[in-house]
């Protein structure tokens, strides 16, 4: 028969399409916020994209350990994170390393997403963020859009290409004010 524990996984996967789905029905609605642990946001997202990489893909977080809250809309904010780890995933052809680490300043919080993929050229810092940009042969090229649209207006924050090299990787920055 067909292994329990991959059905429960699938059982998850479907689970998390509804909440998808309703996340992207909220889209133009004001999302719910509330204050949680920045850790754990994170913890709770790069724990999913660990369970479904391979282990030629090694994600490591640097996460501060005293808990310290933001406000933020869980499943749209996680979907953010996940959405910047499968990029890199692509962006490394399936092998290297992501790191996730927060930085935290007097009124903000950094979340730094590195890859070890092929990087941007500069000149494609600002357009990699526009509807319908995509490196890819399929897919519409709205994730990192969606991403910038759910991180500025919901969260009232910045994401940004914060450095990039060539063949070396690319590190997004999420800010966001305490």
């Amino acid at each position: 028969g067909v292994d329990s524990s991959l059905l429960s996984d699938m059982n998850k996967d479907v689970n998390r399409l509804s909440v998808i789905a309703e996340r992207f029905s909220k889209i133009g609605s004001k999302p719910e916020m509330e204050l949680i642990y920045v850790n754990e946001v994170l913890e709770n997202a790069t724990e999913y994209m660990r369970r479904r990489v391979s282990d030629k893909v090694l994600i490591t977080t640097h996460l501060p350990s005293d808990a310290e809250g933001a406000m933020v809309c869980l499943s749209l904010f996680e979907w953010v994170i996940e959405n910047l780890c499968k990029n890199a995933i692509d962006a490394m052809d399936g092998v290297g390393k992501i790191t996730v680490s927060v930085i935290e300043s007097a009124t903000r919080w950094y979340i730094d997403v590195e890859d070890t993929g092929k990087g941007i050229i500069k000149s494609k810092h600002q357009t990699i963020f526009t509807p319908g940009y995509t490196t890819k042969k399929r897919g519409w090229g709205l994730g990192l859009s969606l991403a910038r649209r759910i991180v500025e207006e919901y969260h009232s924050g910045r994401i940004f290409v914060k450095q990039s090299e060539l063949n070396k990787g690319t590190v997004f920055r999420i800010e966001l004010k305490k």
